[in-house]
This record gives structure tokens, C-alpha cells and sequence, in this order.
């Protein structure tokens, strides 16, 4: 008896893999570091060093990031990222790096484990922003907001991977071009690459803040 072989999976219906496995590269670079790197433990752990109470580590740990996100040299180079396999163009997936290291340190520093696939998770979500989760959860497409995910009582794997394609779609969007204006200005000898560096930053600087007003504080 001869047995047909599986065909071959759709681009649809890998999208949850795709997706689940790009956002799990960002995710571990961003908290776990590589080479010269520090992930996000660690730069927390700095910034506290340097500041010496919680909530100005958070702020500086904040404007930092929104510096790294206007560095454009950085944000293609940085430590080795050409190299990440992630389904994703060089600055953005540099970019989102940068922008999952901020929000994860700034949830260490307010209490939260962000080793515990809970809070990953919760991580993930942030990266969509304060607007848009608003619209989803209203919607009906999201459950709740990254602060009650990451405390939910148990892991969650279908809203793992439901959180992922949404954050994978978000990054696809701006990819396409959601931000068109701003990406032609970036072609403009001289003056685009300050509109990049200023959209980056202030999108990051956005996330920054989003990030403080949703991971409460919870260390004693």
C-alpha cells in the first residue's frame, strides 16, 4: 500500500510558524543579548547601577533606546543583527530589536520575569502600541492589555501564537509602506535620513512611555 505524501504547506497556513518564529528571534535577542550585545537584563541592571533608583533607570533606560532608534547606523549593524535569520528587512528588524529590549527592561525593573512565557508574551503585544491594541481589544481581537496577560494565572500557547501573527502583521504592514510618506522622504539626499532617525525615535519614544504606563510596578 503506497501513501501519498502531505502536500506541502500553504504561505497561509505556515503564517502562525513565520510568524512565531520571527518575533521568537527578536524576542530572545532583544532580552538575552549576543556577542557584544547586552539583552535587556543586563542593560536594565546597568542603567540601575548608573541611576540608583528603579523609576529613573526606567526614564533613561527610555531615552536611551529612543537615541539607539535614531542612530540608523546602528539599527543595521548592530551586533551582527544582518546576520539574524528573521523574515524581516535589516532596519526594521533592527528597529524592533531596539524597541523589545526598551520595553523588556523597563518590565524587569518594574518587577516582572521576563523569562516567564507569560510575560513574553505580554512583550510581544506591547510592540503593537497603546492605539492599536485599544482598536483590537475593542474589536474583539484581543483579549486584554499586555499587563493583564503577563499576569494572567496560567501560559497561554493559542494566544501566543495569535499575538505573534498580529505583532508579525503590524511589522509586515510598515514594511509595505504604512508609513509611505516618511519612507520616501528617507530617499531624499541629506534630509531623509533625519526623517527616518526622527519617525524611529519618535515611535520608539511612544512605545517608551506606553510601556511605563502598562507594566506597574510590582517589586516592593
Amino acid at each position: 500500500m503506497t501513501t501519498t505524501p502531505e502536500p506541502s504547506k500553504t504561505l497561509v497556513q505556515r503564517a502562525p510558524e513565520v510568524a512565531g518564529s520571527v518575533l521568537r528571534n527578536i524576542l530572545e535577542f532583544a532580552i538575552d543579548g549576543r556577542g557584544n550585545i547586552p539583552g535587556a537584563k543586563s542593560a536594565a541592571a546597568k542603567s540601575l547601577q548608573s541611576r540608583g533608583e528603579h523609576e529613573a533607570a526606567v526614564e533613561w533606560i527610555v531615552m536611551q533606546h529612543v537615541g539607539y532608534a535614531g542612530a540608523q547606523g546602528l539599527l543595521t549593524n548592530i551586533g551582527g543583527l544582518l546576520t539574524l535569520p528573521v523574515a524581516l528587512p535589516a532596519n526594521l528588524a533592527g528597529l524592533a530589536v531596539v524597541q523589545m529590549r526598551m520595553i523588556a527592561a523597563v518590565a524587569h525593573l518594574r518587577g516582572y520575569d521576563v523569562d516567564d512565557r507569560r510575560v513574553r508574551v505580554a512583550l510581544t503585544l506591547a510592540m503593537l502600541g497603546e492605539d492599536e491594541i485599544r482598536k483590537q481589544i475593542a474589536a474583539g481581537k484581543l483579549p486584554s492589555t499586555p499587563m493583564v496577560v503577563a499576569t494572567a494565572p496560567v501560559f497561554d500557547p493559542n494566544l501566543d501564537r495569535h499575538v505573534n501573527e498580529r505583532v508579525f502583521g503590524d511589522l509586515g504592514t510598515k514594511m509595505a509602506g504604512k508609513h509611505a510618506v516618511v519612507q520616501a522622504a528617507k530617499r531624499i539626499p541629506l534630509i531623509g535620513g533625519g526623517v527616518g532617525a526622527a519617525a524611529d525615535g519618535y515611535l520608539t519614544y511612544a512605545l517608551g512611555q506606553y510601556a511605563r504606563r502598562e507594566f506597574v510596578r510590582r517589586r516592593g
